[in-house]
């Protein structure tokens, strides 16, 4: 193993790279990306990135890149094909050969059909995106957000720090339902004790304007007022540029449980990759900042010394910042039980357990970050429910009834 080719330089890339080079690799390492930035962190571009003129959130400096950790890159260049017999990735007019290689494309985010041609309408995915919605919200825009999940929320609660007026449009009955399932009411109290407008259960039939947005038409006909609209209608994995190359695609790179794709020295990691996860013995694609950190370190290391790769299960981990309010979640959402064990829902302040069988799989804290740690090791161990409520009870706060 000589050559270490990453596709990919976001966050699952980078932790490929430096989990190679930690690991002890030595050969030659290549890191392809489609943007032209260094791999930045994504997370604060819906957060601190919106309230005003920060920094880019570069992890690593060129020189760290270059020097410390001794990578080519090959930035502002989209791979468009894999050659898996030559064992080459093309990338724009390069031919870049490989012997171990990690996909780690991401996802790419949904767009609103029939909008391409009005200014003012965004998604939120890249710099680029950010700045642009950053730069809306200074100019004092009224905002339609379309979709309540973590990228639209945030979007709001950014809007409303500001003092601009805000309409959240979600599909289902509450924010989040993927998610946390069936305890998004609290979610959406948090929209409407900051003045958000919030409107869940409709659909958007159509974004009007001369050139620019100027309102959002609902299946119910209302019309919105709109200067800036953010589309915040989830991601599809980046795989277009897979086709043909012999990686079995099916709603992302579908992996073993080392993230293998069958192909010889070929790995995938972060949002493209849709792998076997050992703890819950079920296929997951998982778009969390977490999963994608980990997932590129191992990754990165089975591509780069054969042999090392190992199977990997997590318990998936996400949190969203909402108006100074903190939302937090382990585990997988779908249950049997939703009961609350620590606080209380209307102060904003709980921790609520999920349980599918007789086993804990899962845990949502809102503004109890303490907790979530904690009750996260206890799914990893495979705890049972009656083993979780006993160590919720030594919390030393009431047990409240089940939600369902």
């Amino acid at each position: 193993m000589t050559r270490l080719v990453v596709v990919g330089a976001s966050l699952a890339g980078l932790r490929a790279v430096e989990g190679a080079r930690k690991a002890g690799f030595t050969g030659s390492v290549t890191l392809v990306g489609a943007e032209e930035h260094l791999p930045y962190d994504r997370p604060p571009l819906s957060k601190a990135f919106l309230d005003g003129p920060v920094a880019a959130p570069v992890f690593r400096e060129e020189t760290v890149l270059r020097e410390d950790l001794g990578v080519e890159l090959v930035l502002g260049t989209r791979a468009h094909a894999l050659d898996a017999g030559r064992r080459v990735v093309h990338a724009g007019d390069r031919e870049i050969p490989y012997d171990g290689l990690v996909i780690a494309t991401g996802a790419t985010a949904r767009t609103l059909p029939g909008t391409s041609h009005l200014a003012g309408v965004h998604t939120l995915r890249t710099l680029e995106d950010a700045l642009a919605v950053r730069t809306a919200l200074d100019e004092g825009a009224r905002t339609v957000v379309i979709g309540a999940g973590f990228i639209g929320s945030e979007v709001a609660s950014a809007a409303r720090k500001r003092g601009l007026p805000v309409t959240v449009v979600e599909a289902a009955p509450t924010p989040l339902t993927r998610a946390i399932g069936a305890m998004g009411e609290p979610c959406s109290d948090l929209h409407r004790a900051h003045g958000t407008d919030l409107r869940c259960g409709i659909g958007v039939t159509g974004v009007e304007g001369t050139g620019h947005v100027e309102r959002v038409r609902l299946a119910d006909g209302t019309l919105l007022d709109a200067d800036l609209v953010v589309v915040g209608a989830g991601a599809v994995p980046a795989t277009d540029w897979l086709a043909g190359s012999g990686v079995t695609l099916d709603n992302g790179v579908v992996c073993d449980e080392t993230l293998a794709t069958g192909l010889p020295g070929v790995y995938a990691a972060g949002d493209v990759a849709r792998w076997e996860n050992p703890l819950f013995g079920r296929s997951m694609r998982l778009e969390h900042w977490s999963s994608a950190a980990e997932q590129g370190a191992a990754a990165g290391v089975a591509a780069a010394l054969p042999g090392a790769a190992k199977p990997y299960e997590t318990v998936p981990y996400f949190w969203s910042d909402w108006y100074d309010t903190r939302i937090q979640f382990a585990g997988v959402p779908d249950a049997d039980e939703i009961r609350v064990v620590l606080g209380d829902p209307d102060e904003g302040r709980f921790v609520a357990l999920y349980r599918t069988g007789e086993r804990l799989t899962g845990v949502l804290a809102v503004n109890k970050q303490r907790e979530i740690m904690k009750f996260r090791a206890l799914i990893a161990r495979r705890t049972d429910w009656s083993g979780a409520l006993d160590f919720a009870a030594r919390r030393r706060e009431p047990v409240s009834e089940g939600v369902r």
